[in-house]
């Protein structure tokens, strides 16, 4: 959605910068003259227009007092701005992402509406169905590596799930088709490849780690579709690292929380994916969410707009590039949130001390379960992984997510009345976990 960049110089415009003194007193002569016009045509009006441009010098523009002769003015502005040279930095490798998914047709208009006109009886055969490709969705990407003849875009999950087919257009306007690398549902992330033939720029990733509470963003991308493409809306950051629920889109539980950037840059529908940028012009994060509306205590709710950090990203696609998929530990439990436990549950069942307010109920265990070898049974309370507190499933996800296939982790765990630890090695991932429940970790 970025806009074609802005060159406001128009030097060539401009006359001779006046001396100091002498423009101010001409400006005041102007102003007299203009004033005694105006009153001696009985109410014609004159205006005095000033214009000071970047290198100081002042002019000034006066049109003719009658109506009807009003002139475009000739004083130009000679502006060059870190925002704009930034967004000229990164603007051509931003894409606009059509999802593509088909759609079922028959072979007659007509026959659509055979149930509305009483054809309810009529032959099926005749409706020989078929499949078409249409544009479902649309959201945005950005370009950040070109080579070997391909060129790769990032760009979130939830833009490109679902697709049967995959279309970007560039910000020049040409569309190519898309191949899917690599998508990773709980980071939010997804890569893609395009021939590189008409690429021309390549977005590069700066250090997310290093951003500041009130420093000047960019939000590029395509709000409403492609239509708008190339747009881009300035802000700040609000918050260089806020926690956020990440919540499933078919069941509503919380699975996990994400941090993210927070900024009040505008981030519309369809600026899904694409980049928020720092004044030099890099990616410091990818755009995913925003919050709108009104919150529960019915406020009304702006500017408050989130992306996923550019360290981040890039972990994640490094990945997918590689294996096309994000492998992540798993510890083979079935799990619940601790506030979700009645309190009659704790006291008679867990037997957990009533200072234990927050933790992980392991529920149940996987056949391969490394928790359970390592000696974790049911109805422990986990309560922190490597010193850090576990209050709930999200933030174990969360803990546990740090960690590669390999490390050893140390556990919190309360059994009973007795806080206990245990060392667990971490070889088990979670696509080895052998239950379709939503709740195994």
């Amino acid at each position: 959605m970025d806009n074609q960049s802005h060159n406001f110089s128009e030097s060539n415009q401009q006359p001779s910068s006046p001396k100091r003194g002498f423009g101010f007193k001409h400006l005041a002569l102007v102003a007299v003259i203009a004033a005694v016009i105006g009153g001696g045509v009985g109410g014609g009006v004159a205006y005095g227009l000033v214009s000071q441009n970047a290198s100081g010098s002042v002019q000034q523009a006066v049109t003719s007092g009658k109506p009807g002769t009003t002139q475009v003015s000739n004083v130009s502005v000679n502006q060059s701005s870190a925002s704009s040279t930034a967004f000229s930095k990164v603007e051509k490798a931003v894409v606009s992402v059509v999802n593509m998914q088909k759609t079922q047709s028959t072979s007659s208009g007509l026959d659509a509406f055979g149930d509305l006109f009483g054809d309810s009886d009529a032959d099926s055969s005749s409706k020989s169905s078929g499949s078409t490709l249409e544009d479902a969705s649309e959201g945005s990407g950005v370009i950040y590596q070109k080579k070997d003849g391909k060129a790769y875009i990032v760009t979130n999950n939830h833009v490109v799930a679902g697709s049967d087919a995959l279309e970007v257009i560039l910000a020049d306007g040409t569309k190519v088709s898309a191949k899917l690398v690599g998508t990773d549902e709980t980071s939010d992330l997804a890569v893609l490849t395009i021939d590189a033939a008409k690429v021309t720029t390549v977005a590069s990733f700066g250090n997310s780690g290093a951003i500041k509470a009130g420093q000047t963003v960019l939000a590029i991308g395509s709000p409403l579709g492609s239509e708008y493409a190339t747009s881009v809306t300035q802000g700040i950051i609000s918050a260089p690292s806020r926690t956020v629920d990440v919540t499933d889109e078919n069941s509503g539980q919380v699975t996990g929380q994400a941090t993210v950037i927070q900024t009040d840059a505008a981030i519309n529908s369809g600026n899904s994916g694409g980049p928020l940028i720092n004044l030099a012009g890099q990616v410091i994060g990818i755009n995913s969410m925003k919050l709108s509306g009104t919150s529960n205590s019915n406020a009304t709710i702006e500017g408050m707009g989130f992306a996923i950090p550019s360290n981040e990203v890039v972990s994640i696609i490094d990945q997918l590039v590689t294996n096309g998929k994000v492998v992540r530990p798993a510890l083979g439990i079935e799990a619940r949130d601790l506030a979700s436990v009645s309190a009659s549950q704790q006291s008679s069942l867990l037997k957990v001390p009533s200072s234990v307010t927050s933790g992980v109920v392991v529920a149940g265990f996987t056949s391969t379960s490394i928790a359970k070898k390592a000696g974790l049974k049911q109805y422990d309370v986990i309560v922190a992984i490597n010193g850090t507190n576990v209050d709930s499933v999200a933030t174990l996800h969360t803990e546990l997510y740090k960690y590669s296939i390999g490390n050893t982790i140390t556990i919190t765990y309360y059994r009973g009345s007795s806080k206990q630890t245990v060392k667990v090695k971490l070889t088990q991932t979670t696509d080895q976990l052998d239950t379709s429940s939503n709740s195994a970790r």
